[in-house]
């Protein structure tokens, strides 16, 4: 039977949202991943999460996150699975950081052999969709299936259901 992880980070707090800087009670990639969970209750889910916190500001957590980019970081995950091997699936989630997604998830996808497995990006952002992340993606994981991936306008993310509809029948 196959299986379906659904991995993601997102930020919470101060975020941009339609050209205003607010705050978020949750990130909207994690708003999306639990429309996703509702519509698929087997999959399994996994908050990418880093050790380091980032600032509460979203001005200097943007500087962070491009510190890191040009560092190529790879930032320690809080936690990890064991393996991933149980999954054929992989549903990853993420906001648009400078282009591309979040280093952590530079760090979450070398961590695990992807061969064979199936995985689906999307990414939450104010309107430079996947930017290179697909790219990345395929690069990292060589051997995986790596469809072109759901762009979310992160502004939209409590009423992305047709997105969202689009992530869950890549899945199946």
């Amino acid at each position: 039977m196959a299986k379906t992880l659904i991995a993601y980070y997102s930020r919470r707090g101060e975020n941009y949202v339609n050209g205003s800087i607010i705050s978020l009670p949750k990130g909207n990639t994690e708003v999306v991943v639990e429309k996703i969970k509702a519509l698929m209750p087997d999959a399994d889910v996994f908050h990418i999460d880093t050790v380091r916190h980032y600032s509460d500001s979203y001005m200097t957590c943007i500087e962070e996150a491009k510190q890191e980019l040009r560092d190529k970081a790879r930032p320690e995950m809080k936690e990890n699975l064991d393996s991933i091997d149980q999954y054929d699936t992989i549903i990853l989630g993420y906001p648009n950081w400078w282009g591309t997604m979040p280093m952590v998830c530079y760090t979450f996808l070398e961590s695990h052999n992807f061969a064979g497995k199936r995985i689906i990006p999307f990414c939450t952002n104010e309107g430079s969709g996947m930017g290179s992340s697909v790219r990345f993606i395929r690069s990292l994981c060589p051997n995986s299936d790596v469809a072109d991936g759901v762009s979310i306008h992160g502004a939209e993310a409590a009423h992305a259901d047709a997105h969202v509809a689009r992530i869950v029948e890549m899945a199946k």
